[in-house]
């Protein structure tokens, strides 16, 4: 037992790794990558700053990201849980911290979506269209 909860905990670790590495990669190569082992989906952006000046952003909807707006956050709650299930669950005290972070994270998904949908306008609608789910897939 405590070999497969320390296999779903290093796997959660390296799907949060993943997640990031693809964002950075795409974000590196200004979208000419591979995600997946195809060129990745995504969306050109344009927002205008607060001075004004027109700008344009690359919105990945492949991948990890394609899956949810906020995906990456599910390993990382996860791998929170996988922690902690070793002290079983003869009391609440251990899992505050999992309780805790699930709360944090939803909390900053939804001011994530607020501020690009502020910043992005259409484009931010476009995004969710293609994305629908904001953190797990299917749900929510």
């Amino acid at each position: 037992l405590a070999l497969y909860i320390l296999v779903a905990g290093v796997l959660c670790i390296y799907i949060n790794y993943d997640c990031d590495r693809q964002r950075q990669e795409f974000r590196r190569t200004n979208g000419k990558c591979k995600i997946w082992g195809k060129a990745p989906s995504k969306i050109e952006a344009t927002y205008t700053t607060t001075s004004g000046e027109t700008k344009t952003s690359l919105l990945l909807t492949s991948g990890w990201w394609g899956l949810a707006r906020h995906f990456h956050y599910v390993p990382e709650i996860l791998a929170a849980f996988f922690w902690t299930v070793p002290a079983l669950f003869n009391h609440f005290l251990p899992y505050f911290y999992v309780v805790f972070l699930t709360i944090l994270l939803f909390d900053r998904a939804k001011r994530d979506d607020d501020r690009c949908r502020s910043k992005y306008g259409k484009y931010w609608k476009l995004y969710c269209n293609k994305v629908p789910y904001k953190i797990i897939p299917g749900i929510y």
